[in-house]
């Protein structure tokens, strides 16, 4: 029985030595950790901010070829418009299905998504580059920093365009109700950046 409570006891000492030392062991890493260098400004950051009248992102990438690092920053900025865009439509196309009567919503919703997503991936070919520059890093690596728009309007053509070829959600699509929702989304997204 004392053998039980000697094994017992050194195991609970362990345990706690053990946790002491990793409680330990954290504040160190945590009070000596670096954590680099917080740009305060990013080249090209206020021209890719989003407002009522366009979508807009922006993005940063490194590389050892001037070129790729430019390349890699668009490609980035382009992926986050085509994520914004299509969260938005989202958005709007579900407070539009819910402010209107469908035959079947959940079918007009699924297909008018998939509509809005085309038109996002589409648009994405004609965006316009509001802000492009570089810089060179102390280690010779390079840094592209750009910023894309796309407008509204271009978005709510496409879809317009779209709608018109799709004879099945043509009839259920009322373009001035999704506009006003859209330029009301738009507003939202603009009043939440302080714009």
């Amino acid at each position: 029985m004392n053998t039980k409570r000697f094994f017992g006891a050194a195991i609970l000492t362990l345990v706690v030595l053990v946790s002491f030392n990793a409680c330990k062991s954290k504040e160190k890493v945590s009070t000596n950790a670096e954590v680099g260098t917080i740009l305060e400004d990013m080249p090209c950051e206020d021209k890719g901010r989003s407002d009522k009248n366009y979508f807009r992102a922006s993005a940063m990438a490194t590389s050892s070829d001037l070129s790729l690092a430019e390349e890699k920053a668009l490609l980035n900025a382009k992926q986050r418009l085509v994520t914004l865009i299509s969260s938005s439509t989202k958005s709007v196309t579900d407070r539009y299905v819910n402010e209107r009567e469908f035959g079947d919503a959940s079918e007009f919703e699924a297909k008018f998504e998939n509509l809005t997503r085309e038109v996002a991936d589409e648009t994405i070919t004609n965006v316009v580059v509001a802000c492009q520059k570089k810089s060179v890093l102390p280690n010779g690596k390079y840094r592209g920093f750009v910023a894309v728009e796309v407008s509204k309007e271009d978005i709510l053509n496409g879809i317009s365009n779209k709608m018109s070829s799709n004879q099945k959600l043509q009839v259920d699509y009322d373009k001035a109700k999704f506009e006003e929702i859209f330029n009301q989304e738009m507003q939202k997204m603009a009043e939440e950046r302080g714009y």
